[in-house]
């Protein structure tokens, strides 16, 4: 697994001293960028949603490229645009990628943009579209047709505030995103109480925030953390709890869109000039007889080697400044597979002199004794909540150890602006969850928490 991570812009003192930063990624899991936020109580995933009598899966896309994004000009719930003939092809693309899915019923916002993309994706299917209107757009009231440079202009500090504390922005008396947070709750009521096992749904970007994060226990403060891209596609597993109650949720996949997820040079649309990677170290013999994956200092079996060079040859779409791995024999030689990859790429002709790419170690990436003791004593592999035998104190560890790391990587990149710099970290996906929690601001629960799998992390 590759998570892409955009560090955001440094703050101020004052605000350094309140809060601290959370991610962005892209791939199979993948994230939106760094912003920041004060992280207010969250019930845990799932506690929010219906009881369920069986295992439910719900897709997630959002609609292609309409004129008013082509525009730069401000949608909220207004239905005044439609798919550009980018957007019809995005979607078009989506529905090749989802031919394969067999989807029991297809939910749409009654918007035009949404619902074009939605009859793309389902044609060819037997049942009707199911349009919601709770999955329309957020409400964005007066700020909806402005061009974004005309709502900087129009409401000054007004907009600004939409901009960097849209959690408690309001206009003409209305809070958007509080309101969304309580409509797409209807929502979960009605997609969950389908009885269809794999439910589509399409929509829009802020609706399908507020789908995921709502699903997961996270309040509106991680507004614009989890961005869609156009047409991409998350996928929510629900599982029912044995004894009743709320679900366990998996977020299986975050954003994935059909074109490599690092070659663009942006995050959910945004321009990034500066990247951390998250590669997970190929698999060990270890890798498949725990449920921790591969600890230890075992070298990478065939299969590693595999990973290793496809994840090396996924990269080749960033131009790698440095990389730092664990100590660990198999994140060793996962880096080296990506380092030399990346020296090469450049280099075809005869005479040409290889790139220099930087590796070095760095300890904090470590998985240290106590948590291989505990590996020890995993009798069979967990699907979901792969930390959740974790004793307390060993999670506050490798949450301890993750905000050292995590200085060391923001550490590798530049302060100036300008400059573009792309760092990777190998490590065992243990300590990239603990990154990853830390980055999102996340309760230390959540680490061992059911939303996190093993496949997501190999």
């Amino acid at each position: 697994m590759v998570l892409l991570l955009a560090p955001a812009p440094p703050l101020s003192p004052a605000a350094a001293g309140r809060r601290r930063p959370r991610p962005a990624a892209s791939t199979c899991i993948s994230c939106s960028s760094v912003g920041e936020l004060e992280r207010s109580a969250s019930p845990r995933p799932g506690a929010s949603l219906p009881p369920l009598r069986e295992a439910k899966r719900v897709v997630l896309v959002r609609h292609g490229q309409s004129t008013w994004n082509a525009e730069g000009r401000i949608q909220g719930s207004s239905d005044a645009s439609v798919l550009t003939p980018k957007g019809e092809a995005q979607a078009e693309t989506s529905r090749q990628m989802l031919l394969s899915d067999s989807f029991d019923a297809c939910f749409t916002s009654p918007l035009a943009r949404s619902r074009r993309t939605a009859e793309i994706i389902w044609e060819g299917r037997d049942d009707g579209l199911i349009p919601d209107s709770d999955l329309r757009e957020i409400d964005l009231y007066s700020f909806q047709g402005l061009l974004k440079h005309e709502g900087k202009e129009r409401y000054g500090v007004l907009y600004q505030q939409w901009q960097k504390n849209a959690a408690n922005f309001s206009i003409d008396g209305h809070y958007p995103v509080r309101e969304l947070w309580d409509r797409v709750q209807s929502c979960w009521e009605r997609i969950l109480a389908h009885e269809g096992k794999s439910v589509l749904v399409v929509a829009h970007n802020a609706v399908n925030q507020a789908l995921v994060a709502t699903s997961l226990g996270l309040s509106v403060e991680y507004f614009r953390v989890l961005l869609q891209s156009n047409c991409g596609v998350s996928v929510l597993d629900f599982t029912p709890q044995t004894r009743g109650g709320h679900p366990t949720v998996c977020l299986n996949r975050l954003n994935q869109t059909p074109n490599s997820p690092v070659a663009s040079g942006s995050s959910g649309g945004r321009k990034t000039s500066k990247r951390i990677v998250l590669a997970c170290q190929g698999t060990t013999q270890s890798s498949s007889e725990s449920s921790l994956g591969g600890m230890g200092y075992a070298p990478l079996n065939m299969l590693g080697t595999i990973q290793s060079q496809k994840t090396a040859e996924l990269l080749l779409d960033l131009k790698v400044n440095s990389i730092l791995c664990s100590p660990q024999v198999a994140a060793v030689d996962t880096a080296t597979a990506i380092c030399e990859v990346q020296e090469a790429a450049d280099c075809l002709g005869a005479d040409c002199v290889p790139r220099y790419v930087e590796m070095k170690n760095l300890m904090e990436l470590e998985i240290d004794d106590a948590f291989q003791a505990k590996q020890k004593s995993f009798g069979e592999i967990v699907q979901s909540g792969w930390l959740g035998g974790m004793e307390y104190r060993l999670l506050e560890r490798l949450c301890a150890q993750s905000k050292d790391a995590w200085q060391a990587l923001l550490n590798e990149l530049p302060d100036d602006a300008a400059s573009d710099r792309v760092v990777v970290a190998v490590g065992h996906p243990a300590i990239h969850l603990a990154l990853i929690c830390r980055c999102l601001d996340l309760p230390i629960e959540y680490m061992s928490s059911s939303i996190w799998t093993m496949a997501a992390s190999v």
